[in-house]
């Protein structure tokens, strides 16, 4: 279970605080359900999301996480530049307390990453997309009981959009999603309810159907 208690954000700009991003967001996602984050540009589906995942934290409110939640699938925000995507991958797996099984994490980031001899090079010569691989792969080697997604299944190229797509429906089967995406066929495949972001207000629906149905309607004509 996440319990997502009254949270506002917004970031410091030159000029002092920027606008509210979020205003009293307040939700539970209940253990085994998979949940999409549905709004458009700037309504602040990456910023709730990384919040959730924990990669930034709420300017007030807090967030309750009753479960083991990974980082944003993809997100290469933790690789350090200077060290080879072994040696990432190596630091991850010590400070998830996998030492014992290192060969075996190792070698599944390895295959799934598909970076060839790039995973014994610095990070910092990688693409974007060879991070993203990368990090991705460091993800999906943990156990996690949600694991939360920043449009990952669009990114890359078509091979690996559907390694990701096979993963996702590998991942249902012991655990749950929260899922960005501005697709709405890969949000009714993988998620059962929605939240719906507008004007920093977040609105929860049973059915990711009603959710994308709402969204829709508060577009312009």
């Amino acid at each position: 279970m996440i319990i997502v208690q009254d949270v506002q954000k917004r970031y410091r700009t030159r000029h002092g605080p920027g606008p509210w991003v979020l205003r009293g967001v307040t939700f539970t996602i209940p253990r085994n359900l998979s949940v999409g984050l549905i709004g458009s540009n700037g309504a602040g589906k990456s910023t709730l999301l990384r919040i959730i995942g924990g990669v930034d934290e709420p300017t007030h409110g807090k967030v309750e996480r009753r479960c083991r939640v990974s980082w944003p699938l993809g997100y290469g925000g933790g690789l350090k530049g200077s060290m080879t995507g072994r040696q990432n991958a190596v630091f991850v797996c010590r400070i998830q307390g996998y030492e014992d099984r290192m060969s075996e994490r190792l070698a599944a980031i390895e295959n799934f990453a598909g970076v060839g001899a790039a995973f014994d090079q610095p990070v910092s010569t990688y693409s974007s997309g060879m991070r993203s691989r990368l990090q991705f792969g460091m993800s999906l080697a943990f156990d996690f009981d949600v694991y939360i997604s920043d449009e990952v299944t669009s990114a890359g190229d078509a091979s690996f959009r559907k390694k990701a797509a096979a993963e996702f429906h590998s991942l249902r089967e012991r655990a749950s999603l929260i899922m960005v995406s501005h697709g709405e066929g890969t949000l009714r495949q993988f998620c059962q309810a929605g939240i719906w972001l507008h004007e920093g207000q977040a609105h929860w629906f049973d059915s990711i159907d009603d959710a994308l149905r709402n969204y829709k309607e508060s577009l312009p004509a």
